[in-house]
C-alpha cells in the first residue's frame, strides 16, 4: 500500500471525494449509522490516504492538540472491507502515530469503536475510559503516550 499524507488544501477533488465516498460506505452504510460525516474538521486534518493499484483503500486523519482532544488525535481510520486481513490497518494507524508526533510531540488520544481495542493496543494505545456510545456505537477513549 502506498501511502500518502496532505493536508486539506494539497487534496484534489478526486482524492477528497474518494475520501467521503470510503467514509461514508464504511461509517454510514456498511456501520448502519446516519450522522453526518463531513463535520467541518476535514479542513483542519492532516490527511492520510492509502492506495493499492491507484484505488483508494485505506484513510485516517489526524489532529494538532485542541481540535477533537486536549491531545493530537487520529479518527475516521478505515480499510475497505476486501482489505482488513491484509495489514493495512496496522500500516495506516502506524503512519497516523508518525504524524501525530511530528505535530505534537506529547501523547495521542483517540477515541476508538471498542471492538477495535485489541488492535489499538497491539500500536501502543491504552484504554483510558470506560465504554460509551459515540453515535450509537461503543466506543472507548485511548491514549498513546
Amino acid at each position: 500500500m502506498k501511502l500518502q499524507i496532505k493536508s486539506f488544501t494539497e487534496l484534489t477533488v478526486t482524492e477528497l471525494y474518494d475520501a467521503l465516498q470510503l467514509r461514508s460506505e464504511i461509517f454510514v452504510v456498511e456501520q448502519n449509522c446516519v450522522y453526518l460525516d463531513p463535520d467541518g474538521k476535514d479542513k483542519k486534518a492532516v490527511h492520510i490516504l492509502g492506495y493499492v493499484d491507484n484505488e483508494l483503500v485505506a484513510y485516517s486523519r489526524v489532529f494538532e492538540p485542541g481540535i477533537y482532544f486536549s491531545n493530537a488525535s487520529i479518527g475516521r481510520v478505515v480499510v475497505k472491507k476486501e482489505h482488513r486481513k491484509d495489514g493495512y490497518g496496522f500500516l495506516l494507524v502506524s503512519k497516523a502515530i508518525e504524524v501525530a508526533k511530528q505535530l505534537h510531540a506529547g501523547p495521542i488520544t483517540i477515541s476508538a469503536q471498542q471492538y477495535l481495542e485489541k488492535f489499538y493496543q497491539s500500536l501502543g494505545f491504552e484504554t483510558v475510559s470506560d465504554m460509551y456510545l459515540e453515535d450509537d456505537i461503543p466506543h472507548i477513549e485511548m491514549l498513546h503516550p
